[in-house]
C-alpha cells in the first residue's frame, strides 16, 4: 500500500501522541481497570516447612501419602480485540476530525497502554461485513499496522451490520478477550448477538459521534444525506421546532443505546468528535476500577 506524506506524518502524529499519553496518564488505570484472569494453576509440588497449609492439595495428599500444595501463577497477559466500523458513516466529520480519525487515535491509545502492560492485540475491521482481521499480537510495528489500516481502508460497503463481525469474532477468538466495540452504531444494535458476544468477551461498546449528528445550526436550508443509504432529506434550519426535534431524536437514540448496553452488562463510552476523548476514556476506567476492575 502507498502512503503518500501527509497519511505518514498523520500516523507518526497519532503514535506520538498516544505514547505521550500513556506515558503520562493512562497505563496504571487501564491495569487497574482490566486485571486480568488471575490465578491460573501452576503444579503442584511436595509441602514444605513454611508453605500456606491453605495451599495443601488434600485429594493429592490423600493419593500420595504426603503433603502437597498447590500453586498458582498470575495470569496478567490479556488478548485485546479492536472492532472498528469502516463503513460510510465513519467518513465524516465537520469540525475537526473525521469519526475514523477519533477511532484511530482511541485504538493507538489503547493499543500502547496495552503494549505497556504485556497484552497482545489485534483488529477487526468491519462495515456490513468482515473486511480485515490482524490477528493478536505484539510489538509497536503492529500497532502501526493498526492505525495505518484504519485510516486508509476504503471499504466497497456503505453499511454498517455488527452480526457478521461479531460472529467472526466469537469463531476465531475462543478464549476470553477484551473486545473494543468502536462504531457510530448507526444500524442496527442486533441486540441477541451483542449479548451473546458480552457473555463470551469482556465487551466495551464505544461509540464516536460528530456533533452535527445532534445539533444543526440555523442557516436556512441545507441537504442532509444519510451516508449509508444515499437517502437525501431538504430541511430549513431556520424552523426551531425541526431543529429541536432533531435533536432530541439523537438524544433518545443515545439514551435507547445506553440502557440497552447497560440492562446487558455491556460497558459504553460515549465520544465526540469534537471534545476531548482522554478524559472521557479515563473516566470509564476509574468507574471500572470501582467495580473491582471485572473481567467477567
Amino acid at each position: 500500500m502507498f502512503l503518500d506524506d501527509a497519511l505518514i506524518a498523520k500516523i507518526r502524529g497519532i503514535q506520538i501522541r498516544a505514547r505521550h499519553l500513556v506515558n503520562a496518564s493512562f497505563a496504571g488505570e487501564y491495569q487497574s481497570a482490566f486485571k486480568g484472569r488471575g490465578l491460573e494453576f501452576e503444579e503442584v509440588r511436595e509441602y514444605q516447612p513454611g508453605d500456606d497449609i491453605r495451599l495443601i492439595d488434600w485429594n493429592v495428599t490423600a493419593r500420595a501419602g504426603d503433603p502437597y500444595i498447590k500453586l498458582h501463577r498470575d495470569e496478567r497477559e490479556l488478548t485485546v480485540i479492536f472492532l472498528v466500523d469502516v463503513s460510510a458513516s465513519s467518513r465524516f466529520g465537520t469540525v475537526h476530525k473525521f469519526k475514523n480519525e477519533v477511532a484511530a487515535e482511541v485504538t493507538a491509545l489503547l493499543a500502547y497502554t496495552a503494549l505497556v502492560n504485556n497484552d497482545k492485540v489485534g483488529l477487526l475491521i468491519f462495515s456490513d461485513r468482515v473486511e480485515h482481521y490482524l490477528p493478536p499480537k505484539k510489538g509497536r510495528g503492529h500497532i502501526w499496522g493498526l492505525i495505518r489500516d484504519i485510516l486508509t481502508f476504503e471499504s466497497q460497503s456503505q453499511k454498517t451490520n455488527l452480526e457478521l463481525p461479531l460472529d467472526f469474532l466469537n469463531t476465531v477468538i475462543k478464549k476470553r478477550a477484551v473486545v473494543f466495540l468502536i462504531s457510530d452504531f448507526q444500524g442496527d444494535l442486533v441486540e441477541s448477538q451483542l449479548r451473546r458476544t458480552a457473555r463470551h468477551h469482556d465487551l466495551i461498546a464505544i461509540s464516536i459521534r460528530d456533533p452535527r449528528e445532534s445539533v444543526l445550526p440555523s442557516i436556512g436550508y441545507i441537504e442532509l444525506e444519510d451516508a449509508e443509504t444515499g437517502e437525501t432529506l431538504l430541511i430549513d434550519t431556520f424552523q426551531q421546532d425541526l431543529l429541536k426535534e432533531y435533536s432530541q431524536s439523537a438524544h433518545q437514540e443515545q439514551r435507547r443505546q445506553e440502557d440497552f448496553f447497560r440492562s446487558s452488562g455491556i460497558d459504553s463510552v460515549f465520544l465526540q468528535s469534537d471534545h476531548s476523548y482522554l478524559d472521557h476514556m479515563v473516566r470509564f476506567f476509574r468507574t471500572r476500577e470501582k467495580r473491582g476492575g471485572k473481567f467477567r
